[in-house]
């Protein structure tokens, strides 16, 4: 089973958007997809609640639940995780992907946040020995701003972790998350700029660059 996971201990940096929105591409790619759900919040059990029956079929599995299981048939695993994640609790969450995305948001206090927490992933023992692949994606960007420059020279500077893209702010995501789809299920003609932005990070997961090196 293939295991990714989107992680960041900053509330707010978009990660149930990037779990629903991976979660839809792989099951429009005809792959059996679990939206595995650890925050209480159950951002993204609420979005899979509000999908459409007529669209491809995505299990959902509440892991804010003690004794929650996933079958063995998945093809594809996506976990979507709380924020103030730290610890004990980081090192757990960080045994289950063999990829994960880190998200991050072009705000000073973000990039602050960001850091630490990075720098904790990256010094993990799965991660160190490279049984655990980590990128980072610069999310809700509005380009040409001082703030969206500061935060790609950041992102280009972390050692070990590739800085695979950037998605911009734009309604759509929110357009296609109140009607339970991902942004890969929109009209093309709407979303083709977006769809763009997702290539590297797709580009990525289905590369060796992104799992684990005895895979």
């Amino acid at each position: 089973m293939r295991s990714i996971m989107v992680l960041n201990s900053k509330g707010g940096s978009g990660k149930s958007t990037l779990a629903t929105n991976l979660a839809s591409y792989y099951a429009s790619q005809g792959k059996r997809v679990a939206l595995v759900d650890f925050d209480p919040q159950s951002s993204s059990m609420e979005w899979l609640a509000a999908r459409p029956s007529g669209r491809k079929s995505i299990i959902g599995v509440d892991a804010s639940q003690q004794n929650f299981r996933i079958s063995r048939n998945i093809d594809i695993a996506i976990y979507d995780t709380p924020a103030a994640v730290h610890g004990k609790a980081l090192n757990a969450y960080l045994r289950r992907p063999q990829s994960i995305i880190i998200p991050i948001l072009p705000s000073p206090m973000d990039m602050r946040a960001a850091t630490p927490f990075i720098q904790k992933v990256l010094a993990n023992g799965r991660v160190a020995r490279k049984e655990c692949r980590v990128a980072l994606v610069a999310n809700r960007c509005r380009e040409n701003t001082n703030v969206y420059h500061q935060l790609s020279e950041f992102l280009k500077k972390v050692r070990k972790a590739p800085f695979i893209s950037v998605l911009r702010e734009t309604q759509n995501y929110n357009k296609a998350a109140d009607r339970g789809l991902g942004i890969f299920e929109l009209a093309p003609y709407l979303v083709r700029r977006d769809l763009d932005q997702w290539q590297p990070i797709i580009h990525w997961l289905n590369s060796k660059r992104s799992q684990p090196v005895n895979a």
